[in-house]
């Protein structure tokens, strides 16, 4: 490797603060490690639910309810094509005998089998908050059957082991295979053997102190994260961290050809590059935090989560990585090493070409982009949006097969009933409104205390369907203010509230957030309209492709509740970072060049770097599908999509055609060639 620069007067003391700020990073990234306390853990069924919910009020009493602290196991036994027959049910028998060692105080267990004698349950009951613990060894317990028949453990125990189970080791999967594609995409950008080790060294060290400054956050504030709020905020640190380096690493490399001292070159790319970047993790950050706006808990603990990581990532980004690349010389760039005075490629390189290519026929880019979008965006035809529970999963899990194999031999609504609560007092009034309501199957009395008494509500219709939403609706017009509805299909209907009151709150806001940043960034109320309006088109057209991805190769019934909004946050906010690279630097070039010429330049010395940084952070969010949670793979898959389609056809082809045809108007009112003239005592011809 190339010696150190030698030969300034700044060398040492520049050399001195390189290191100590290394130092100082190193030191306070142990502490943090040393530390940091545990995240708190978020409750899956509560976390979708607004804290003012029908519903959540209705979760609220029933803990206070006698009962409050049990939540049932439940064992279905089926035989594969058949009947159980005596010799089944008599297997049942023994197993429920055998299943009361699970249950809370060792008591006896009644199996119940279904009218056509097919399947036989056995409900073990559990402690309400550590039942799930138990799941593994209750499983283990029902696979010795006699051949023929098939045991699943569902209920809601089953469901959040198997949620956890999910999750289980996810961090190390999510951090390994995020690693290895940063690392193997900087290796290709940089074509260098160690180059793409230290922004990659920075990234790594920030993601893991953004995890656990998140941890303590969550103690700080009180706020409860889950393993898609920590997989969502390491894939944004890592894709904008990587981002933020490759954008300075490629102005240090251009300066590096214009300055021998490594230190002034540094300096030079940082003043450059960093109100860009600080206008980028700006823009992402403030459209994260509107998130605290929302009614829905997952929403804010994702925003305020994700928040801190851009924030880490952007310390690490601008403060970090640069006294990291300093303390080595130009050698680090081997083979391809800048040299002083050495013309930049990039000015005659492949994106140069394009760029000319676009301003000669403006209109006909403009026209095949907005087509291409256009048609993308025909798959969102038919979009539904809300799973069921049995959904969310990507390989079905046995909670769900027991769900599934339960659905189909009792009443639908047998296992998750809907809950009534009203006053004791008024019990029989209230059971008998129930009973009369359309949908209703079944009402028995469930657990009283001296101010609630509770009813358990069998639905003739299965959990998520359109029949239950409606009779919930029905239940909770029949009864009014005399009691409250909750349980399973209400917790739906009020989480599909939650997130449709959080879309139209949440988009207008962080819309306006961007307008007013590109505004003061770039001065310019047309060219802010215009990479306002493309980063929209994005999103729709790639939530109209994943939509068609979705459909055809997944065969996902619809989108989960959370994806449109937080797809929009992700694609919008940080879409816009590379319109706010291209522009900020056509802005520099404008004070000399008509909009044409600096559209040119400016993507022709930002189109590598920005190609680079869009490849990558598709990537880092298509390693969401490593996590078996539908969600996730769709929040993974429609921002990638849209992160390519901004940084190969909207950045790249659509936004300096349009500038090109709008010309000088671009800039309006605020050209940076008046400025420039003004700031010189001159009248501008």
């Amino acid at each position: 490797m190339e010696s150190f620069d030698h030969g300034t007067k700044s060398f040492r003391p520049a050399r001195r603060a390189a290191i100590l700020t290394v130092l100082v990073f190193v030191v306070l990234t142990g502490l943090v490690f040393a530390f940091a306390p545990e995240a708190r853990e978020a409750d899956e069924a509560s976390g979708a639910l607004p804290d003012s919910a029908e519903s959540t009020t209705v979760s609220a009493i029933q803990r206070t309810l006698p009962s409050s602290g049990v939540s049932p196991a439940i064992v279905v036994v089926s035989r594969d094509g058949g009947a159980l027959g005596d010799d089944g049910r008599a297997a049942v028998t023994e197993l429920a005998g055998d299943l009361g060692r699970f249950g809370i105080g060792g008591a006896d267990l009644t199996p119940t089998f279904s009218d056509d004698g097919d399947v036989g349950l056995v409900a073990v009951p559990l402690e309400a908050s550590t039942g799930s613990a138990s799941v593994e060894d209750i499983r283990d317990a029902v696979s010795s059957l006699p051949d023929g028949l098939t045991a699943q453990v569902t209920g809601g125990p089953a469901f959040q082991a198997d949620i956890e189970n999910a999750f289980a080791g996810a961090d190390v999967r999510l951090l390994v295979a995020t690693a290895l594609i940063v690392a193997v995409l900087l290796l290709v950008t940089y074509r260098s053997p160690w180059l793409w080790l230290v922004p990659l060294v920075v990234v790594a060290v920030g993601d893991r102190v953004a995890s656990l400054a998140v941890a303590t956050a969550t103690q700080l504030f009180g706020y409860d994260v889950d393993g898609s709020t920590t997989g969502i905020t390491s894939v944004l640190v890592f894709g904008a961290g990587t981002n933020y380096a490759l954008l300075l690493i490629a102005r240090y490399r251009e300066e590096l050809r214009r300055h021998e001292d490594r230190f002034v070159a540094m300096r030079a790319a940082w003043r450059q590059a960093a109100p860009a970047i600080l206008a980028s993790s700006g823009t992402v950050t403030l459209a994260l935090l509107t998130l605290s706006f929302a009614d829905t808990p997952s929403n804010r603990a994702l925003g305020w989560s994700a928040a801190i990581g851009i924030v880490v990532a952007v310390v690490f980004g601008l403060v970090a990585l640069p006294a990291a690349m300093v303390l080595f010389g130009r050698g680090l760039f081997w083979p391809f090493v800048p040299r002083l005075g050495q013309d930049d490629p990039a000015r005659t390189g492949v994106w140069s070409r394009v760029g000319r290519a676009v301003v000669r026929r403006p209109r006909v880019f403009v026209a095949g982009s907005v087509a291409l979008l256009l048609l993308l965006s025909l798959g969102a035809v038919g979009l539904q949006v809300g799973l069921t529970q049995n959904d969310r999963f990507r390989v079905t899990p046995e909670s769900v097969v027991g769900q599934e194999t339960l659905a189909e031999a009792f009443p639908a609504g047998f296992a998750e009933p809907t809950v009534v609560l009203t006053r004791p007092g008024d019990v029989a009034d209230v059971a008998q409104r129930v009973d009369g309501v359309e949908g209703v199957s079944s009402v028995r009395a469930g657990a009283t205390s001296y101010e609630w008494a509770s009813l358990d509500v069998v639905l003739d219709s299965d959990r998520g369907s359109d029949r239950s939403a409606d009779t919930v609706d029905r239940l909770r017009a029949a009864l009014g203010e005399d009691a409250l509805v909750g349980g399973p299909d209400a917790q739906d209907i009020d989480a599909a509230a939650a997130a449709s009151h959080d879309r139209l709150l949440i988009i207008p806001l962080v819309l306006a957030i961007v307008m007013v940043i590109l505004l003061v960034l770039l001065r310019s109320v047309v060219a802010a309209v215009v990479l306002a309006l493309t980063v929209v088109a994005t999103y729709v057209t790639a939530v109209g492709a994943g939509w068609f991805v979705f459909t055809h190769l997944f065969d996902f019934p619809a989108l989960d509740l959370p994806v449109p909004l937080f797809a929009f946050i992700f694609l919008v906010a940080l879409g816009v970072d590379y319109n706010i690279f291209l522009t900020t630097r056509a802005r520099e070039e404008a004070a000399r060049l008509p909009v044409a010429g600096a559209m040119t330049n400016a993507l022709a010395v930002t189109g590598g770097v920005i190609t680079s940084a869009g490849v990558v952070l598709a990537a880092v969010f298509a390693v969401l599908g490593v996590l078996p949670v539908v969600a996730l793979t769709q929040i993974g898959v429609i921002v990638g999509i849209g992160v390519l389609l901004d940084t190969l056809v909207v950045r790249s082809l659509l936004v300096p055609a349009l500038a090109t045809m709008l010309g000088e108007r671009f800039w309006w009112p605020s050209h940076p060639r008046r400025l420039d003239d003004h700031a010189e005592g001159t009248t501008p011809s």
